[in-house]
């Protein structure tokens, strides 16, 4: 599985959407979790496998790094290595293993002081490409939850609540499949038991009302997309008057020339062929400006040169990603004549060494001819 692309590993088309990849990883993790295959280590490492890929395909900017430089452009990063972290974010592979493996035990509680929402609250912001480089303040606008105050959170009139009459209070329904008896919270009452007996005018049965506030963040240096910023009670408030957290997701836009992965930047730099063979110092923009690339004689297509300490500043302060600067050779589309000629006259002047595939082929064709005899 080794020499398997990622694609290969969870046997889906590069072309497949995440959806299906993440459909192809839960049926290659059943298959070859340690759990399901208890003293074979050939199956946990393709477990292993199912997870670096998982890990690669599932994230936009990995993806598009991996589909056109291949691991190559994931070096240093860890090919199945998280983003570069910060505020606690969100864990696909987590959430994949808790549905297929269960999660953990939940305590009760008195229904009566159960709220109809989670206090924490979240919310998504797209930033620019600059404004995640260098941090910035912004604004955060947001809709949060409060109590009802007629209904005390309850939704019914009066606070008055009754049974729910499809669970008969329990918070619980339950299936029957074969010899098999699954529960799952009510989809009626979400697993309070209690039903309003009738609901609140005020609040229309809901409990709660909606509140619009804005708040001003301060966006640090260094943040990627998924990473999450905790503002302190700004959340939805409870029947109790405590308050939760908001917690803000930021997207980060792309930009044109850059292309971001962990605290490095890359970047395709096109190369006129003539001055990949002479050698040539280039100016490229950097993110603190311009930065000069002096170019090998013999440069070759996807070379890359590493410039340490341009890159990214990390968002916890460990100092700075690299930027690399990836060479893409550019042929002229059509030569005039007199271009043309001078090809020409410059590939005789090398004599055989323009020719290397004659030095290479020439026992081929011997061993060939030997075949017809």
């Amino acid at each position: 599985m080794e020499e398997m692309s990622y694609y290969e590993i969870l046997e889906v088309s590069q072309s497949s959407d995440k959806s299906e990849i993440k459909k192809a990883y839960r049926k290659m993790a059943r298959k070859y979790h340690p759990d399901a295959n208890p003293d074979d280590p050939d199956a946990e490492h393709k477990f292993k496998l199912c997870n670096e890929a998982y890990q690669v395909l599932s994230d936009d900017e990995k993806r598009s790094i991996y589909d056109r430089y291949g691991k190559q452009g994931l070096e240093g990063m860890g090919a199945g290595g998280g983003r570069s972290g910060g505020f606690g974010g969100f864990d696909d592979l987590g959430e994949i293993f808790e549905e297929m493996f269960g999660g953990g035990r939940r305590s009760r509680q008195n229904p009566a002081d159960m709220d109809k929402y989670p206090l924490d609250l979240g919310v998504e912001i797209s930033i620019s490409f600059k404004e995640a480089v260098f941090g910035c303040d912004k604004e955060v606008k947001f809709t949060y939850k409060k109590a009802c105050g007629t209904c005390k959170g309850t939704g019914a009139k009066d606070g008055k609540l009754a049974p729910c009459q499809q669970c008969g209070g329990k918070g619980q329904v339950y299936m029957r499949q074969g010899f098999m008896t699954f529960s799952q919270t009510c989809p009626v009452c979400h697993g309070a038991g209690t039903m309003p007996g009738e609901a609140c005018p005020d609040c229309h049965g809901q409990g709660f009302e909606e509140v619009e506030e804005s708040v001003t963040i301060k966006v640090p240096a260094g943040v990627d997309s998924d990473n999450r910023l905790r503002v302190s009670g700004k959340g939805n408030i409870g029947k109790r008057g405590e308050r939760g957290d908001l917690y803000v997701t930021f997207q980060v836009e792309p930009d044109d020339t850059f292309q971001r992965h962990g605290n490095d930047v890359y970047m395709e730099v096109p190369v006129f062929f003539t001055q990949a063979i002479l050698g040539e110092t280039i100016t490229l923009p950097s993110l603190t400006g311009e930065i000069e690339l002096e170019l090998e004689r013999g440069t070759r297509d996807k070379q890359q040169y590493r410039f340490r300490g341009e890159g990214i500043e990390d968002v916890h302060g460990h100092g700075k990603g690299s930027l690399i600067a990836q060479v893409k050779l550019v042929y002229p589309k059509k030569l005039n004549d007199e271009q043309q000629k001078l090809i020409e006259e410059l590939q005789e002047s090398f004599g055989i060494e323009s020719k290397p595939h004659e030095s290479v082929f020439e026992s081929a064709f011997e061993k060939v001819k030997g075949w017809f005899k």
